[in-house]
């Protein structure tokens, strides 16, 4: 997550188990658990994805509750983690990506996030098949008429607070509010109200990168369980709700995902940053082909970089 979004938060004396050691799966054991995971997708009718910090640290954003987390060196009285590049700047995962390929193909049914970091919607997840539980510091929303806005920048505040602009549909004109929630924000129905559906729908229920601690969000996967769904978990800390998992994983998400889609002959799709792409678009028509055919070198180094990152983790057949 951001630093500065954990800096706005409200003080609070207990943010659960931190400093949580991790684990790693011996690597004939995680291969064997990837092809079990593949399987169960494979069988899925509705799959639903739940995901936490730990889908986003590949991407440059510390997590909350590891070794080295955010809330982890607070309590230490360490500094806290760097980041490494501005959070504006963060591109989605190979796992992001994977669950994008993975919802075009009619697999991946919803996603539900505990992230703020926004990088779902900018992944390319449809946002009727998400649901952002905690918010998203690049949006703000109208609390008169529903309209969301999605910024290329982070929202200033945090805790549903006004901001300094205004909503821009015709005859509404409301001042906008941030859609990131304090700790003692409730979960909004909008963002709720379709996790639980689709939990309940779920016949499996695949959790990634996260501790699953915080409440309630982390029971929304238990729901799945009365009507005979199944959980498996993606972590590598141990986590409250192992015992309920019919498959717990002890690995990096990237390199689990990677697997399981390589088992189901799924190509992971790479990132184009469609707002770059628009700009450049726009200064291609004006400047001629010079700057179209800088734009279209920035596609294929972009390309280039996420292929030969993918090929480096298969070709170490997931071990680590």
């Amino acid at each position: 997550m951001s630093l500065g979004y954990a800096q706005k938060l409200s003080f609070i004396e207990d943010v659960g188990q931190v400093g949580m050691a991790e684990f790693f799966d011996p690597c004939h054991v995680l291969q064997c658990k990837i092809e079990e995971l593949a399987k169960m997708i494979q069988k899925s009718k509705h799959l639903v994805v739940f995901t936490g910090a730990g889908i986003s640290t590949s991407c440059g954003i510390p997590d909350f509750r590891g070794p080295k987390g955010i809330w982890t060196l607070q309590r230490e009285g360490k500094d806290l983690p760097k980041a490494s590049l501005p959070f504006h700047r963060a591109m989605p995962s190979m796992t992001h990506m994977a669950l994008v390929e993975l919802e075009r193909a009619g697999i991946l049914k919803f996603v539900i996030s505990q992230n703020v970091d926004g990088l779902h919607l900018r992944s390319g997840i449809p946002r009727e098949k998400l649901s952002e539980l905690h918010g998203d510091s690049f949006m703000e929303m109208c609390p008169s008429c529903g309209a969301e806005y999605l910024r290329d920048f982070e929202v200033e505040t945090i805790g549903l607070k006004e901001t300094s602009r205004r909503c821009s549909v015709q005859k509404c004109g409301a001042k906008l509010k941030d859609s990131v929630l304090d700790w003692e924000d409730a979960l909004p129905p909008k963002e709720i109200d379709p996790a639980e559906k689709h939990c309940k729908m779920a016949d499996l229920v695949l959790c990634l990168g996260t501790s699953l601690q915080i409440t309630p969000a982390c029971n929304l996967p238990l729901k799945c369980l009365r009507g005979g769904g199944k959980i498996v978990i993606v972590n590598l800390q141990k986590t409250p709700k192992d015992k309920k998992a019919d498959v717990v994983i002890h690995g990096l998400v990237d390199k689990v995902v990677a697997g399981v889609m390589e088992s189901l002959n799924m190509k992971i799709p790479p990132y184009v940053r469609i707002d770059l792409f628009q700009i450049i678009l726009t200064q291609a028509l004006s400047g001629g082909l010079m700057a179209l055919t800088h734009m279209c070198f920035i596609c294929v180094i972009d390309q280039r970089i996420q292929r030969e990152r993918m090929e480096r983790l298969l070709t170490r057949r997931l071990c680590y």
